[in-house]
């Protein structure tokens, strides 16, 4: 009644204009069930968040900052700060515990390289570089990276006589060489193919692991062959190799052959290598070899380059060789191929036994086979084992890509499971094609490097596999492990509990995506320490791509409307997350 009477007076204008002002807003909280998005525009991304004015409460200010579609949002009350130090903007939580690494009584077996994660885990915010970019897109980015968004030199002048990497202006820029590519990364895979042609890249060898990987340009130049390679190095003087690998967009992560397991399953990948990776493959009972055999497919092959294959002419090298020669007997691998290409690099090239008939045949049975107990050993935080890991009993996976959609070789042989296998490959090809591919909420032409928070079969994955883009596969270790199974359809992937801080640098990957996690991952740690380490490993202008319930849905939302993301919900259970660039300022706190 009110309205109608300042619509035919017209008496009060100042109520009249809010009125209507109350009305709009009234018909489209009722009518808007789909929201659109409201996204950071390009310009937004290309600029710095302390540039710019930044509301005092985040919260009530979701006018300005344009953050939330689709309903109001609960407060929260949180005062972000940054993370203090020099070093903070490479900030990797369980590997910079100075005050864990400190207390060790041994760094003999690289035990300082391990996760050391503190506790409570912490809740500040990395900074960003001075300077920082929206990162080169792929395939550009496989040669060329910002300098300000990776500023290390180290590493540039360490070594510049191999090619590595060199600066170039506002890049660095990755000429495909390295020690052992004297001529050229492609010319080493090549000669590879050529001295074993049983090799057949992106057909019977699409999964590898590549040991000490120094800037990943192998495993990035094998991306044009359907090969994705897990490169892998320690956090150590190679100041930032793996944080430049993943800014080119390569596939890799922290690790280190120490006194633990790696986090991937037994038999995981179809060729293992090392060139020059540094790593004493005798020591301790040859425990770091046996180790590689334990996540080597059976029949699969490590192709080892560095000076004692190919140089006698000192003692040292003699020594690691005769070493080398007498372990790999002990373990039944048999020498495949050994050679010296034109510019005086030489490999060899081992296989692993397919049975146990070697290993029972050997005069002296040291290393002992494990027990088959073993096997069920977790690979999350467990000690290495010296032994002979169980052989499985499987036969060679299909060549890919039929591998990818192939009943998985690990699968339970339960009549059940296969049908539920091909179910949820079916439901996630459905979902990624109707809910997320076509979503305008997501940029895919700016998304490069994914992480699956909890990736099951790795059927989100297999769904994007003709996208340019990888996918690291999680299993978090509270869940069923279903690993074998993703590394058995030629996906990679690893251990991880979403309770810790993950072992890689900040801003490395573009999207994050989990299905019905948090629920219980919620019953076992706090979600806002969980948030603050996607914030951490996502990239400004990253997104999160979150399947849960509404109930989960509306807890997340308001942490990150507190960091200033942008979110909307499709469909009731799909929440959207985008990151920007703010980050609070140095020395006070937003709440």
């Amino acid at each position: 009644m009110g309205i109608s009477v300042f619509l035919k007076e017209r008496k009060y204008p100042f109520l009249f204009a809010l009125s209507v002002l109350f009305l709009c807003v009234t018909l489209l909280l009722l009518t808007n069930s789909t929201p659109t998005p409201l996204f950071l525009s390009s310009s937004d991304l290309h600029s710095s968040s302390s540039s710019q004015p930044q509301p005092s409460n985040p919260i009530a200010s979701t006018a300005k900052t344009g953050a939330v579609s689709g309903g109001e949002l609960a407060a929260v009350n949180i005062s972000w700060e940054l993370c203090p130090g020099p070093l903070a903007v490479d900030f990797i939580p369980c590997l910079d515990n100075f005050k864990a690494i400190k207390a060790l009584q041994s760094r003999r077996h690289m035990e300082h390289r391990e996760r050391h994660c503190p506790t409570p885990s912490p809740r500040c915010l990395v900074p960003l570089p001075s300077g920082y970019k929206v990162k080169v897109p792929w395939p550009k980015s496989r040669d060329m990276i910002w300098y300000d968004n990776v500023p290390h030199p180290k590493l540039v002048e360490y070594k510049k006589d191999q090619n590595w990497v060199r600066k170039s202006g506002d890049y660095l820029v990755f000429p495909g060489g390295g020690t052992q590519f004297k001529e050229g990364v492609t010319h080493y895979i090549e000669y590879i193919q050529k001295t074993l042609p049983t090799i057949v890249w992106g057909k019977n060898i699409r999964v590898i692991l590549d040991v000490g990987c120094g800037v990943a340009s192998f495993g990035g130049y094998l991306l044009d062959k359907n090969v994705i390679a897990m490169s892998f190095a320690p956090k150590d003087e190679h100041e930032a190799q793996i944080q430049f690998a993943l800014e080119r967009g390569i596939p890799a992560t922290l690790s280190v052959i120490g006194t633990q397991r790696l986090t991937f399953p037994d038999d995981a990948f179809d060729l293992l290598h090392c060139a020059r990776c540094r790593v004493h493959w005798d020591a301790d009972g040859g425990k770091p070899l046996l180790e590689l055999n334990r996540v080597l497919r059976p029949g699969g092959f490590f192709i080892w380059s560095a000076t004692p294959v190919y140089r006698d002419d000192n003692e040292r090298d003699r020594g690691v060789w005769k070493s080398m020669v007498a372990l790999t007997t002990a373990m039944c691998w048999k020498v495949v191929a050994k050679s010296l290409d034109s510019t005086g690099i030489g490999l060899v090239i081992y296989q692993k036994p397919d049975s146990t008939s070697c290993y029972s045949e050997r005069q002296q049975h040291d290393p002992p086979v494990c027990d088959p107990k073993d096997k069920k050993t977790s690979s999350w935080y467990a000690p290495l084992s010296r032994c002979l890991s169980q052989l499985p009993g499987y036969s060679w996976p299909a060549p890919w890509p039929q591998r990818l959609i192939s009943k998985p070789q690990s699968l339970s042989p339960e009549p059940e499971s296969e049908e539920k296998f091909y179910k949820d490959t079916k439901v996630w090809s459905a979902l990624v094609s109707n809910s997320y591919r076509n979503n305008a909420a997501i940029n895919w032409s700016s998304v490069r490097n994914v992480m699956d928070m909890n990736a099951g079969y790795g059927g989100f994955a297999a769904a994007l596999i003709d996208l340019p883009l990888w996918v690291m596969n999680v299993i978090p270790v509270h869940v069923p492990d279903t690993l074998p199974i993703i590394f058995d359809r030629g996906l990679i992937g690893f251990y991880h509990d979403w309770c810790e801080s993950l072992s890689t640098y900040p801003r490395t990957y573009d999207l994050l995506h989990s299905s019905f996690l948090f629920q219980s991952l919620s019953q076992r740690c706090d979600i806002v320490e969980v948030v603050v380490e996607m914030d951490r490993i996502l990239r400004p202008g990253g997104y999160i791509v979150i399947q849960d319930t509404m109930e989960m849905i509306d807890k997340l939302r308001p942490l990150l409307h507190s960091l200033q993301w942008s979110s909307t919900v499709h469909q009731g259970q799909f929440l959207i997350g985008q990151k920007g660039f703010w980050r609070p300022a140095r020395g006070s706190s937003r709440s």
